[in-house]
C-alpha cells in the first residue's frame, strides 16, 4: 500500500514538472518564411512575393533558405528613387517576372546564419541566375553585415537571425538591385553618387532614349566628376543644366551597343570610339579615356549591367572637340 501511494506521488510530482515545462509562457515554434514574414510585418515583400509568385517557395516545408528582408521603409525609398508615390504603387506596377528577379537576388539557397555570413567569404551566390550563372552578393563584414549590390549601393543588416522553420530571416534597410532588371536611367537614379548625371539627362530630355530598348553603354560621370567640372569651366550647376550644349555633352558619353569592360580591354590601342553625338574618344593602353579636349577620363568601375545596356563609371565629365 505504501509503495504504491509513493509510486502515485512521484507520478503526481513528473506530470506537474511536465506541465510546467510545456506552460503557455514557452513561444510557440516558427513559422515558415512566408509566414514569419507576414507576422513580422512585411508588407511590401509579402505582396511582391505573392505578385511574383514566389509564396509556395518560401513556404516550402522542405526548403532551408536565407533571405535577406527589406523594410516597408526600404521598399518606399526605392519606390520614391523610381518615381512611384509609394511601394503598393510600384508593386502594381511592375510585373510578376521583375519583382521574381528581384525578390530571387534576396535569397540564398541554404541556411546562413549571421556567423555563417561572416565566415562564409566575400560573395554568396544567389537564387537569381543572370546570363548563365547565380548572381552574387558582395558581403562586408568588418562591422556587422552589409551587402553590395548590382547598381554599386549597399544594405545592411539591421536585425539577424530571425529563425523561420524552412530557413531564417536577415532584416536588411534598402532594396538590392540586380544584374539585368532596370534600365540604365533607372540603375542611375538608384545610386545616389549619379545625382547630377539624373537631374542632366532630365533637362537635356535624354531620359527616353536612354531608358529605351538599347542597348546602350553609357560612360557615367560621378557628382565629384560634374563638381569638378563645374569649377573647370566656371559655371554653376545650374548654369550648366540650362546650357544649350548639354544634351551634346551628355551623348558623347554614349556609345552604341553593349560594351562590357573585357571588350574595351580587347581593343587595339589607342583606339578610336564612336559615340552617339557622332564625335569619338581614345581609349588608351592603360585605359584611360581621352576625351575631345585631350583631357583623360579614369575608369572607377565597370559592367554596372542594367536591362538595356551597361554602365561604366568614370571620373571625370567629357567633352567633345570644340
Amino acid at each position: 500500500m505504501f509503495t504504491w501511494f509513493r509510486r502515485l506521488a512521484a507520478l503526481s510530482i513528473v506530470g506537474v514538472l511536465a506541465a510546467c515545462g510545456s506552460g503557455s509562457d514557452d513561444p510557440p515554434p516558427p513559422g515558415t518564411i512566408a509566414e514569419e514574414a507576414t507576422a513580422g510585418g512585411f508588407t511590401a515583400l509579402v505582396a511582391a512575393a505573392d505578385k511574383a509568385g514566389l509564396v509556395p517557395a518560401l513556404s516550402d516545408p522542405s526548403a532551408d533558405l536565407t533571405v535577406f528582408a527589406p523594410t516597408d521603409a526600404a521598399f518606399q525609398s526605392l519606390a520614391a528613387k523610381l518615381g512611384f508615390p509609394d511601394a503598393a504603387a510600384m508593386v502594381a506596377a511592375l510585373d510578376g517576372p521583375t519583382l521574381a528577379k528581384i525578390l530571387q537576388y534576396h535569397v540564398l539557397p541554404s541556411k546562413k546564419l549571421a556567423a555563417d555570413l561572416v565566415a562564409g567569404g566575400a560573395t554568396q551566390p544567389t537564387l537569381y541566375a543572370f546570363e548563365g550563372a547565380p548572381t552574387k552578393l558582395s558581403l562586408d563584414t568588418s562591422s556587422g553585415v552589409s551587402l553590395g549590390d548590382a547598381v554599386l549601393t549597399s544594405a545592411a543588416v539591421t536585425t539577424p537571425d530571425l529563425p523561420a522553420s524552412n530557413g531564417v530571416i536577415h532584416v536588411i534597410d534598402k532594396v538590392l538591385v540586380p544584374p539585368g532588371v532596370l534600365t540604365i536611367v533607372q540603375m542611375a537614379q538608384l545610386n545616389p553618387s549619379f545625382s547630377v548625371l539624373v537631374d542632366a539627362v532630365v533637362t537635356a530630355n535624354l531620359a527616353a532614349t536612354l531608358g529605351g530598348a538599347g542597348p546602350l553603354t553609357v560612360f557615367a560621370p560621378t557628382d565629384d566628376a560634374f563638381a569638378a567640372a563645374l569649377t573647370e569651366l566656371g559655371v554653376t550647376r545650374d548654369q550648366l543644366l540650362a546650357d544649350p550644349a548639354l544634351p551634346d555633352i551628355l551623348k558623347y558619353h554614349v556609345v552604341a551597343g553593349d560594351v562590357r569592360a573585357a571588350d574595351v580591354v580587347a581593343l587595339p590601342k589607342p583606339a578610336a570610339v564612336a559615340t552617339v553625338q557622332g564625335d569619338s574618344f581614345t581609349v588608351g593602353a592603360d585605359l584611360g579615356i581621352t576625351d575631345g579636349r585631350a583631357r583623360v577620363a579614369r575608369l572607377l568601375a565597370t559592367d554596372v549591367v542594367a536591362s538595356n545596356g551597361v554602365i561604366h563609371v568614370i571620373d571625370k565629365v567629357m567633352l567633345p572637340p570644340l
